[in-house]
């Protein structure tokens, strides 16, 4: 089986590597290991392997996958659960203690701020970096970068906390001022001295480790003209990364936004990456889709993503909503729910609570099953989550918890419309391979195969499902039995671990 992965494939040392790995059978019968998985149905999207089989760990690594038993200082019966690479999350805005425990009972072993990003690369993470349950990173933050540039300070690290102290208070904030800032931010045209100081800026983000750009331009559409996004695409492929772009937002699903940076994208020769395709093209979705492969077969290295999920979420005071807004999303006031309650609006408790309640958080219902289930069967589109920051559990803030599972459960086992392992290639593989032709680390992730990782995901595919609501958000998957991140366990029995934290930042020139 093949997946679509544009210039990033595999690395062919490592195919040759795996390829002549030592035969697992003639390993002794009692060799030890740090970690087996006994009897598992094995599932490797790349090699295809879809068996009953032994998996052992020993420092970070898987050591052996063999038909026959292995034995090692800690085992556990896998029979009758699906053995899967762990699930990478390029699209993810919660880097906190609570967003973490929610995303590794997912199924998640990596979560990436690809989207919006950070600056300072190493900086983003500062809430969990010292208990990490999963791997993390994230893209170099345009909007971070003009931030600090229009206003001359380090104000605000968009979604990516802060290197104080701050609590989840302090990174909500930090994380609104993605949608709220001053309008010489995202509304104002940056000078010439501007334009080369974010340059030099994206260029140090990339030599600090950044995984790409994070070009979030919908919402600073009125500030960045074309030069200036031109200027994003070509520091892009000067560097060999990606531009992970949030399109500008046409209405109803108007085009121009793809054409956009497909154009931009051909013209510098950068690789670009369309986040959450089905919420920007809506009725259109199936010509975004057919413009995408378009561009792809006239040599255009694109990609995109989908998450499961029928509506936005964003302040009430957004911009978007001082913009034509129900014209863009095609939308009433009754299709928009205060996420407090779950009120629905009408003309006038909107108009009240956009100027008394600038704070509150709406869901906006602008997408329709059909657009998502078809971008989710386009061969080649990745699964991400579009995770919004969880910071404690008295929010009803809708966070789009439990997009893997939701996949598994529902597109795959009750709806039958994918089969189990391409649903788990969109899951593991095809974002490794996005990655890893920038950054080599991602070569040994995605994978079930000796010399691989150890960061797995342990299911039951009889019970796996997603069981937060919109009006509920706060509610754990079910499903998820283990979960495996370099070596160790975090998840055991369903249960997270106390005090196991073996995650760690990932950057282009590997891990810390």
């Amino acid at each position: 089986m093949s997946f679509q992965s544009g210039r990033f494939a595999p690395f062919a040392l490592l195919a040759a590597l795996l390829a002549t790995s030592p035969v697992i059978a003639e390993q002794p019968a009692d060799a030890a290991y740090d970690l087996v998985l006994h009897g598992g149905r094995v599932i490797d999207p790349e090699s295809g392997l879809d068996a009953t089989r032994d998996v052992a760990v020993a420092d970070g690594r898987i050591i052996a996958i063999a038909a026959g038993p292995l034995h090692g200082a800690i085992e556990i019966d896998a029979s009758g659960l699906v053995v899967a690479p762990g699930f990478i999350d390029l699209h993810t805005h919660s880097p906190t203690l609570l967003g973490q425990d929610y995303q590794v009972r997912d199924g998640v072993t990596t979560a990436l701020e690809l989207e919006a990003g950070a600056y300072p690369v190493r900086e983003y993470g500062a809430l969990i970096e010292d208990a990490p349950r999963m791997h993390f990173g994230s893209s170099v933050g345009y909007g971070s970068v003009r931030l600090e540039v229009k206003l001359g300070i380090r104000q605000a690290h968009l979604a990516v906390g802060s290197p104080r102290p701050i609590g989840w208070r302090g990174y909500w904030t930090a994380f609104r001022s993605l949608f709220t800032v001053p309008d010489e931010v995202f509304r104002e045209l940056a000078t010439p001295a501007e334009r080369e100081r974010i340059r030099a800026m994206l260029h140090e983000g990339l030599d600090d480790g950044g995984l790409g750009i994070g070009f979030p331009l919908d919402y600073m559409s009125e500030a960045v003209d074309e030069d200036e996004a031109r200027q994003v695409f070509a520091v892009a492929s000067e560097r060999g990364v990606p531009v992970f772009i949030h399109l500008r937002r046409g209405v109803n699903g108007d085009p121009a936004g793809l054409r956009e940076a497909l154009s931009l994208a051909r013209e510098t020769g950068a690789s670009v990456h369309v986040c959450h395709l089905q919420h920007n093209a809506m009725r259109n979705t199936e010509l975004f889709l057919q413009e995408i492969r378009d561009a792809r077969a006239r040599g255009v290295d694109v990609t995109t993503e989908v998450l499961p999920y029928n509506a936005g979420s964003a302040l009430i005071s957004s911009a978007v909503f001082g913009r034509n807004w129900q014209e863009v999303f095609d939308i009433t006031y009754g299709d928009v729910e205060w996420a407090s309650t779950g009120e629905r609006f009408d003309e006038a408790m909107w108009n009240e609570y956009r100027e008394d309640h600038p704070d509150g958080q709406v869901i906006h219902h602008y997408v329709k099953e059909e657009w998502t289930r078809r971008a989710l069967l386009e061969p080649g589109v990745i699964v991400v989550s579009d995770l919004l920051p969880m910071h404690d559990e008295t929010s009803k803030v809708a966070p789009h918890n439990g997009a893997f599972t939701k996949i598994l459960g529902r597109y795959v086992r009750e709806q039958g419309v994918l089969d189990l392992q391409t649903a788990l290639a969109k899951m593991t593989l095809l974002p490794a391979r996005r990655l890893e032709g920038f950054a080599p680390l991602f070569a040994r992730k995605g994978r079930v195969q000796v010399g691989a990782d150890a960061d797995l995901t342990v299911f039951d595919p009889q019970t796996v499902i997603d069981r937060a609501t919109y009006g509920d958000p706060f509610q754990a998957a079910d499903g998820i039995v283990h979960v495996i991140v370099g070596g160790e366990i975090v998840v055991r029995d369903g249960a997270l671990r106390d005090g196991v934290a073996p995650g760690r930042r990932l950057l282009t020139d590997g891990a810390e």
